[in-house]
């Protein structure tokens, strides 16, 4: 006897599958059909159709532009009718993204980071002398808690400190005043993050 049965897998691949495969059946039918008035009709119609069938479309910017695309992909490309859109290019719609370089950045320390050398050297060209002490204060105990992260260990302030004199070019002088957290509080708070992301 025979195998009747009517698989996906046997099918014709789908070219957007978020729409049926029966909306791809008469988008089909749309492109037998001879007469332009009829076909632009049957045209607008499935394009109201697509719209209820992905109403989450619609908070996308040209909603109505993104269904005439869909249309004319679902038809290969092949739908004569008169869109109130400029037809998509399957070389434009199908090209390849530009790569983008990466910046090769050198990090003396990489366990703070290029962003902290930047704010290192805003900080730096503050005048304002309590405004650079308090980001002063900032940017170490944000280089502290980053080298516990990556280094798991104990860093003594003066270290921290010394890499921050070190990171600025000399530019940065420590103000006596200036108080890092605890290394036990920094690793506790680490330690809940870790727990919490598990769960």
């Amino acid at each position: 006897m025979e195998n009747d049965y009517d698989y996906n897998t046997t099918r014709k691949k789908l070219l957007l599958p978020e729409y049926g495969r029966n909306i791809q059946k008469i988008v089909n039918h749309i492109l037998t059909i001879e007469d332009r008035d009829e076909r632009n009709l049957a045209a607008q119609s499935i394009i109201n159709v697509m719209g209820n069938i992905n109403p989450h479309l619609r908070d996308v910017s040209d909603f109505k532009h993104k269904l005439w695309d869909h249309l004319a992909i679902m038809s290969d490309f092949k739908l004569d009718i008169d869109s109130p859109y400029e037809k998509p290019l399957p070389s434009v719609l199908f090209a390849k993204p530009r790569i983008i370089p990466y910046r090769n950045y050198k990090i003396k320390y990489k366990h703070y980071g290029k962003s902290l050398e930047l704010l290192i050297n805003k900080a730096v060209e503050l005048e304002d002398d309590d405004e650079k002490n308090a980001l002063v204060e900032i940017i170490a105990n944000h280089m502290k808690k980053s080298f516990l992260t990556w280094n798991r260990g104990v860093v003594s302030d003066e270290q921290i400190f010394s890499d921050l004199v070190e990171l600025s070019g000399g530019r940065i002088t420590i103000n006596k005043d200036i108080r890092l957290a605890d290394t036990k509080d920094i690793l506790a708070k680490t330690r809940k993050k870790r727990i919490s992301r598990k769960k």
